[in-house]
């Protein structure tokens, strides 16, 4: 009995395609990456098995040293860490997927976060509000897509409305408008596009109203959030085994000294491509990986999130990354000073 149960196993096994694993980092193939430490990571105690995905940063404009990473947990909920990378708050959500967030989300007089994530087993965008004062996060609400399992999500802000932006393994992608302060299930379908494969990862510049999506094994692709702008994505830039590796994953925006970079991570080699945007154009700026130091590399990175200016203990800016290996079954999430960044690609 044994032998026979055994047997479709084999056959099963002999007839998969096996996963081609790169190399990673700095040794990936193509354009060198340049290495750039760690200087913090997540670190959460109650939970060996943590299955981090996507991380999203958020400083107070008061006083930025007040600041925060949320990061998903695709199984069991949403963490929000303190820039030492220690556990502030969890709130047990179920499956999430992506997070991300937008400020100035204003109920009942009052000013807030406005925090969403996807939630993979009832396909579903969860809400909740972030107190910049006390640093409390709390359930605002639950919206139904109705578009099947959400993969990849992103937020937007624009003309005080706020977008959620969720895609699917079909190649959908939907943007729904949530008037400022109302509640969450009245958000409406405003603008829809489509890719001819599976998409993830993406990021709105909310001062041009564009929105960046990543297809994972094709390119990185532009469309524009207004009423008028064609439905077709315009090509950022090709998943080429050069510059860009598949899977493309996290995707995020970050300003500095006049500039706007545009930062994308690949999975496939645990790089993590720059181009500068200079209004309809891209120019590539090189590409880091996450080596050195005192912390342990990124490999297999999944979601990425940048934060414009200072934050915490990184006068001018930092990112967050997702690692999916911090020894044994645990997965957490990394962060680098911008710094680090700009002078490892000799940026100005």
């Amino acid at each position: 009995m044994k032998i026979l149960t055994a047997l479709p196993l084999v056959l099963l096994a002999a007839c998969a395609a096996p996963e081609i694993e790169l190399p990673q980092g700095t040794a990936a193939r193509g354009d060198p990456a340049k290495a750039v430490p760690a200087a913090v990571e997540t670190v959460v105690t109650t939970d060996p098995a943590v299955d981090a995905d996507d991380p999203a940063l958020w400083a107070d404009p008061r006083d930025p040293s007040r600041a925060v990473l949320f990061g998903t947990d695709k199984t069991d909920g949403l963490y929000v860490h303190d820039m030492d990378g220690k556990v502030r708050q969890f709130l047990p959500d179920g499956p999430l997927n992506n997070v991300d967030l937008r400020t100035g989300f204003t109920v009942d007089g009052k000013d807030y976060v406005l925090v969403t994530a996807t939630e993979r087993k009832n396909f579903t965008v969860i809400a909740y509000l972030f107190d910049p004062d006390t640093l409390e996060t709390r359930r605002y609400g639950v919206l139904p897509l109705g578009m099947g399992e959400p993969y990849g999500y992103c937020m937007g802000k624009l003309g005080g409305d706020f977008y959620l932006i969720p895609n699917n393994k079909a190649g959908e992608i939907r943007a729904l408008r949530l008037a400022n302060g109302a509640p969450l299930e009245t958000a409406k379908l405003a603008y829809s596009f489509k890719v001819g494969s599976q998409p993830e990862g993406c990021v709105v510049d909310d001062e041009t109203g564009r929105l960046y999506l990543g297809e994972e094994d094709v390119a990185i692709w532009r469309f524009d959030l207004s009423p008028d702008a064609p439905t077709d994505g315009i090509k950022v830039a090709a998943v080429d085994g050069e510059r860009l590796t598949a899977d493309v994953e996290g995707m995020s925006i970050l300003r500095d000294r006049g500039a706007k970079y545009l930062i994308a991570s690949s999975q496939g080699d645990a790089t993590y491509p720059v181009w500068q945007i200079e209004g309809d154009s891209y120019a590539y700026k090189g590409r880091f990986a996450v080596e050195g130091g005192a912390i342990d590399n990124v490999t297999g990175t999944d979601g990425l999130d940048a934060w414009s200016g200072p934050i915490g203990p990184f006068p001018e800016g930092a990112i967050a990354m997702h690692d999916t290996d911090d020894g044994g079954e645990q997965q957490n999430f990394k962060i680098v000073d911008w710094r680090a960044v700009r002078r490892a690609l000799s940026l100005p």
